[in-house]
C-alpha cells in the first residue's frame, strides 16, 4: 500500500527571482534544443540549468560537464537564498488549469514523498516500458544533486475524491503560488503543513494502490539510486532515499483527461492505400477517408467519435490517402495468436493492435526505427507535409481503466500508450534525498 510522507521541500524564493513563471520548466523529456535555449535566455535562475543543463561542445570533461554544472547551480542557489527550504514538513496541493477541445479543466492533485517499492513487490504499479538510456541520465543527475527534481505522476482510486476534498478544504481561501507555463497552463501550489490534515490524508491514502501515469524512468531511477548509492543494510527505514517525489491524482478527478499519441513511421515500405487495404484484409475492414494531410482532422474525429480501440486511421504517403480500418473477428483471432503472451485487455488496446498486428505482423515491418510521436492533429498534418513518413496512424489512447486493469495484471503497455496533459512542472518543489 502507498506510504506517503510530508517533507520540507526546497522552493524558489520569489523575493529573489520575481515571477515563478520565469524559472520553472516542463519535465526534461519534453524539452527540445529550441525550448532549452529559450529557458536559458528567459532567466538566469531558470530551473533548466539544473534539470537539463546543456552540453558545452569541446569544453565538457569528467570534472566539468552538464551534471557537475547542475550540481554546482543547485548548491550555489541554496547558499545564495535563491532556493530555500520549507520551514515545516508539508504536502503540496497542486492544481493545473488548462484548455482542451474548447473547454476549461482543472486537474487537482497533491505532492508528497512516496515510499519506494520495486515494481511487482508492492502496491505501486507501472503501465509502460522504460528505456535504459533515460534511466542512466536521471541516475547521474540524482547522484550529483541528491534530490528529486521533478515529481512522478501517480494515479489512485478514490471514487468520491475524498483525499482531494480534504486538501481543498484545507487550502480554501488561501493564496496559492501561481505559475503560467509556455503553453498557457496555469499551475497553482499550496503548501499544507497542518499535521492533523496530513494524518487524515495518510489514513485515506493508506490502503489504496498507486499506478504510475508518467515518470516510469524517474521512479525506477529512484529505486536504483537507493539500491546502488546506499548499502541497504545500513539505510534507516525513514531515510529520504527510501522515498521519491510523487504527484497523486485521483482516477476519478474530473480534470483528468488522457490524450492520444499518434504515430509517424519512418522506414515502412512505400505503398498505396489500396495495397495497404489488401495487406490488412481480412483482419480489418477498411474504407477510404479522404486525401491529403489536411484530412487528418476529419479522420481523427471519425475515430474518436466511435471510441473503439480497434479503429485506426492510416495514411499512405505514396497516394496521400487515408483509410479508416476497423478490427474484425478474424483480426481479434489473429491478434490472440501473435500476442498470446499478453492478456485480452492488452491485445485490445489500439496501440497494441497498431504495433503488434498491423506493423509487425500484417506489414512485416519488425525493427522499424522508433516512430515520431505527436499528440496534436496539427502536428500530424505538419509531419505529413514533409513527405518523409511513408506511413502514419491516428490511434485511440489507452484509458485510465485500461491503465488499472493492465497494471494489476502485471503487464506493461507499449511505449507512448497514454499522454497525460498537462505535464507537471519541474522546479515548483524539490525533494532532497539526503
Amino acid at each position: 500500500m502507498p506510504e506517503l510522507q510530508a517533507f520540507r521541500g526546497i522552493r524558489y524564493n520569489l523575493g529573489r527571482v520575481g515571477s515563478l513563471s520565469d524559472v520553472v520548466t516542463p519535465p526534461y523529456d519534453v524539452i527540445g534544443p529550441e525550448l532549452q535555449a529559450h529557458f536559458y535566455q528567459l532567466h538566469p535562475y531558470s530551473f533548466i540549468r539544473i534539470d537539463l543543463n546543456r552540453i558545452e561542445p569541446g569544453d565538457d570533461d569528467e570534472a566539468n560537464n552538464r551534471y557537475t554544472r547542475a550540481a554546482k547551480f543547485f548548491k550555489q542557489w541554496q547558499a545564495e537564498g535563491i532556493l530555500t527550504v520549507e520551514a515545516d514538513p508539508a504536502v503540496y496541493v497542486y492544481h493545473q488549469e488548462y484548455a482542451y477541445a474548447g473547454a476549461t479543466y482543472v486537474r487537482r492533485g497533491f505532492m508528497a514523498r512516496q515510499r519506494l517499492t520495486r515494481f511487482g513487490e508492492g502496491q505501486v504499479f507501472p503501465h509502460e516500458e522504460t528505456l535504459p538510456a533515460a534511466k542512466a541520465d536521471r541516475l547521474m543527475l540524482t547522484v550529483v544533486t541528491k534530490a528529486n527534481l521533478s515529481p512522478i505522476f501517480g494515479l489512485y482510486p478514490d471514487p468520491q475524491c475524498e483525499a482531494q476534498q480534504l486538501l481543498d478544504a484545507a487550502v480554501a481561501g488561501k493564496t496559492p503560488l501561481v505559475a503560467t507555463d509556455h503553453l498557457g497552463v496555469v499551475h497553482r501550489l499550496w503548501p499544507v503543513s497542518d499535521v492533523s490534515v496530513i494524518a487524515q490524508l495518510s489514513a485515506v491514502m493508506g490502503p489504496k494502490p498507486l499506478f504510475i501515469a508518467d515518470g516510469h524512468h524517474r521512479y525506477e531511477t529512484a529505486c536504483n539510486y537507493r539500491d546502488q548509492v546506499y548499502d541497504s543494510g545500513f539505510l534507516s527505514d525513514q531515510h529520504p532515499a527510501n522515498f521519491t517525489l510523487m504527484m497523486f491524482v485521483a482516477m476519478d478527478d474530473p480534470g483528468l483527461i488522457v490524450q492520444p499519441t499518434h504515430r509517424l513511421f519512418r522506414g515502412a515500405p512505400a505503398m498505396t492505400s489500396g495495397e495497404l487495404a489488401a495487406k490488412l484484409s481480412p483482419c480489418f475492414a477498411t474504407r477510404p477517408a479522404g486525401e491529403g494531410p489536411d484530412m487528418v482532422a476529419a479522420v481523427w474525429e471519425d475515430v474518436e467519435t466511435g471510441g473503439d480501440q480497434g479503429t485506426i486511421g492510416l495514411y499512405t504517403q505514396v497516394d496521400r490517402r487515408w483509410l479508416i480500418s476497423t478490427l474484425t473477428d478474424a483480426g481479434k483471432a489473429r491478434m490472440a495468436e501473435v500476442a498470446n503472451e499478453h492478456s485480452a485487455d492488452w491485445q485490445g488496446l489500439g496501440v497494441s493492435l497498431l504495433h503488434r498486428l498491423v506493423v509487425e505482423d500484417l506489414l512485416g515491418c519488425k525493427g522499424l526505427p522508433k516512430p515520431s510521436y505527436v499528440h496534436l492533429i496539427e502536428e500530424v498534418a505538419d509531419g505529413l507535409r514533409t513527405g518523409e513518413y511513408p506511413l502514419a496512424a491516428v490511434v485511440m489512447p489507452a484509458t485510465v481503466p485500461h491503465v488499472r486493469a493492465i497494471s494489476l495484471g502485471g503487464e506493461r503497455m507499449p511505449a507512448k500508450s497514454t499522454y497525460f496533459y498537462p505535464k507537471l512542472l519541474s522546479g515548483l518543489v524539490i525533494n532532497p534525498v539526503e
